[in-house]
């Protein structure tokens, strides 16, 4: 905003750009017939004034609109944000923003030493702050820097020698509990979904009550989940990272089921029940994540061959390509294209049993027949191989060569704490259950952990 006061003037720029600057100039006399310059310059009739005599003054005001020029136009173009389209490189951006080749050079040259500028997708952003040089009268870009994740940023900087350099930032953050209760209507996934669960938190809740809940037979309406987990966030509340479940609750037909993460003497994380016994099971019910079950096991009508036949294991609706996972530790022993079956994997386990898996699209990477996985190891694709009518997984459990019902099988716990481990189980437990019930209120409300019980929950 600029505004002429009389019989003085004072020329500013507003607060909004950051600047001001004011020039009085006195004056010797308010008789409108003195005949000195500065009374004619300002009379309170300006239109009339005499600027045939007044060239230095002239001179004076000019400068002064060239300085208030200048401070306006950097607070206006002294940072914008840009971003590249599809086919853009770095320096097409810079370019368009009005930064010279030679420049330009300089900085993507800079860049190089802490990230590939070929890496740079399109609709990424770019923040462009620039400086005026007022000896040079000219312009300069001060700092590029753009994000590279959130709580993660990369800063090309300009010295004063006119040289850059680039460097990573990271932002300061912290470690907080998070809580969300959900009631299930249809699927606990459609719940979860509701209330804004993350997908990573989802994913790793549905893998550890995978062991013993049926997630197509075994939901009704009106059941319930909770879950408290980890994650870290910057300064202004955006989330770098979920660092997984502390505890997790389901509620099925009134029956509550309650599972602590416990950290063991061997350093891995797994989780047990109220009662310190481990919920990860010698096998899977369901090596897949997200799928629906289309069939059971038992006497059907086949669809393809049009007669009832015993269906021997059970099938999993799932998109082309959905990862299948080893149901537990064991050995490929058959990895084939097996007739009706399709492309096929058997994994021989402990104590005479054996899983196998069915109508893959492609096998997973490291499963040759002799390889030993490990229990939610990739072992495949879900495809539609062999005698199929759509894409899904077929799986089988069998004891003694024989197939059994995958959904009514049941196993040991992996482990059951005893000695100092329960003890320090049952402390940690004490721990993780004041934090959740402090976090009563469900989905927005979140408390910053203390350093020593993240410790020990780690």
């Amino acid at each position: 905003m600029a505004k002429a006061l009389w019989p003085g003037l004072s020329l500013c720029v507003g607060a909004g750009l950051g600047a001001a600057a004011t020039l009085f100039l006195p004056i010797t006399g308010t008789d409108p017939s003195n005949s000195s310059p500065l009374a004619s310059l300002f009379s309170t009739s300006p239109a009339s004034a005499d600027f045939s005599q007044t060239s230095e003054i002239e001179l004076d005001l000019a400068g002064v609109e060239l300085a208030v020029r200048r401070v306006a136009t950097a607070a206006l173009d002294a940072s914008k944000t840009v971003k590249l389209k599809a086919g853009d490189t770095l320096s097409d951006v810079l370019g368009r923003a009005g930064v010279g080749r030679g420049v330009t050079g300089d900085i993507v040259e800079a860049l190089k030493a802490v990230y590939n500028p070929r890496r740079l997708q399109s609709g990424q952003a770019l923040t462009l702050n620039f400086a005026n040089d007022h000896a040079a009268d000219d312009r300069h870009l001060d700092e590029l820097t753009f994000e590279l994740s959130p709580g993660e940023r990369v800063a090309v900087e300009r010295s004063d020698d006119g040289t850059y350099s680039a460097r990573t930032v990271i932002a300061e953050t912290h470690r907080e509990m998070q809580r969300f209760d959900g009631v299930i209507s249809s699927s606990l996934f459609a719940a979860a979904d509701k209330a804004g669960v993350p997908d990573a938190v989802l994913t790793e809740m549905v893998k550890i009550f995978s062991y013993d809940v049926d997630f197509q037979r075994d939901i009704q309406e009106g059941d319930t989940f909770s879950v408290m987990f980890e994650r870290t966030v910057t300064k202004d509340g955006r989330v770098v990272r979920t660092n997984g479940i502390r505890v997790a609750a389901m509620t099925l037909s009134g029956t509550t089921t309650k599972l602590y993460a416990f950290r063991q003497s061997d350093g891995y994380i797994e989780f047990y029940n109220e009662k310190g016994e481990g919920v990860r099971k010698a096998l899977s019910k369901t090596p897949i994540n997200g799928a629906k079950l289309t069939s059971g096991f038992g006497l059907r009508r086949h669809p393809i061959l049009g007669y009832s036949k015993m269906h021997q294991g059970i099938d999993f609706g799932a998109p082309t390509g959905t990862r299948v996972l080893a149901a537990g530790d064991g050995v490929i022993e058959k990895r084939e294209s097996n007739g009706g079956y399709g492309n096929y994997v058997r994994i021989r386990h402990g104590s005479g049993y054996a899983t196998a898996y069915a109508h893959l699209n492609r096998f997973g990477l490291g499963t040759q027949v002799g390889t030993r996985v490990k229990q939610n190891q990739v072992i495949g694709y879900v495809g539609s191989t062999g005698r199929s009518t759509g894409p899904h997984l077929h799986y089988e459990i069998l004891r003694d060569n024989r197939q059994v019902n995958p959904m009514t099988v049941k196993f040991p716990s992996s482990e059951k704490l005893d000695g100092p481990m329960l003890a320090r189980f049952k402390e940690i437990r004490g721990q993780t259950d004041r934090q959740y019930a402090s976090l009563s209120q469900p989905k927005d409300v979140a408390m910053k952990t203390p350093g020593s019980e993240l410790g020990a929950l780690r």
